[in-house]
């Protein structure tokens, strides 16, 4: 027995071709973009500095030029990014899981 049809078969809207032929492009589509979204939000995190100040820390901070203009900096738009990128993710992971459900492909 082929266990990839199995699958398939289970995943499946138990309607017409038409159905199940939308059913599978939308999935690619989404699982497609998905994929996009959590690669960006990887490189997004990656490319963030620490937060951490190290042994700098200890001593008290002093007033920088990014303390000052926190709103403005690149470490300020990799974060607004970052979690637009995982809103973004989040949304389409959840849409994705209710088109999973067969009533909506067999209607």
């Amino acid at each position: 027995m082929n266990y990839l049809s199995y699958l398939v078969n289970l995943l499946a809207p138990a309607s017409s071709d038409a159905a199940y032929a939308t059913y599978r492009i939308v999935s690619a589509v989404f699982i497609i973009l998905m994929f996009v979204a959590a690669l960006a939000a990887i490189v997004l995190v990656l490319l963030q500095p620490g937060n951490s100040q190290g042994i700098d820390a200890l001593s008290g901070s002093s007033e920088t030029f990014f303390g000052k203009n926190k709103g403005k900096s690149t470490e300020s738009v990799l974060k607004r990014w970052t979690i637009i990128c995982l809103v973004v993710l989040a949304v389409l992971a959840v849409v994705f899981f209710i088109l999973q459900i067969d009533a909506i492909w067999t209607a």
